[in-house]
């Protein structure tokens, strides 16, 4: 993958498992940065008010996990910094491709999500693992996590074709 895309890609970051560690979440920044992705999606366990903005440089979607339990200020510290809370399950549109993003935590909504082919891609974090597969249709992408993982990992899609690069922080 080039650094920098041609006009007929887009390029988005898929991160998880922030954890609230903001020198983590600047690593990846740091990474996804020279590669021009345009949007973040933000899997789960964002962990802290802070994490929103490391990443307010991009449009930012959210999904909460498991360990997200002051909702009330992760909304308002998404919203300072600019970005989208989804709530438990997120759902965009990008150049004609249908994206999910949950956390994953909720292993039947995963797996329900994944067969239903509603999804050209759908994202989920919790595991702490990179992992891209196919179930059917769907392109199912975990891009690991920034913290409590061996590697602290992020991925790269281009979209509209769906090429996955998992990247190390």
């Amino acid at each position: 993958m080039k650094a920098s895309k041609d006009d007929a890609t887009t390029l988005i970051g898929v991160v998880s498992d922030t954890h609230g560690h903001v020198p983590f979440a600047m690593d990846a920044v740091r990474v996804l940065e020279p590669f021009g992705v345009e949007q973040i999606i933000h899997c789960g366990d964002i962990g802290s008010a802070s994490i929103p903005s490391v990443f307010s440089k991009w449009p930012t979607h959210y999904v909460l996990g498991n360990v997200d339990r002051d909702t009330e200020q992760l909304n308002d510290a998404i919203q300072s910094a600019g970005a989208i809370l989804h709530g438990r399950f997120g759902k965009i549109e990008l150049r004609g491709r249908r994206l999910a993003f949950i956390h994953g935590d909720d292993t039947y909504l995963l797996q329900r999500e994944a067969v239903s082919g509603k999804w050209d891609l759908l994202c989920h974090g919790h595991t702490h693992m990179a992992q891209r597969k196919f179930v059917g249709n769907t392109l199912v992408l975990n891009p690991g996590a920034l913290y409590r993982a061996r590697q602290h990992t992020v991925a790269i899609v281009e979209f509209p074709q769906l090429a996955v690069h998992i990247l190390t922080v």
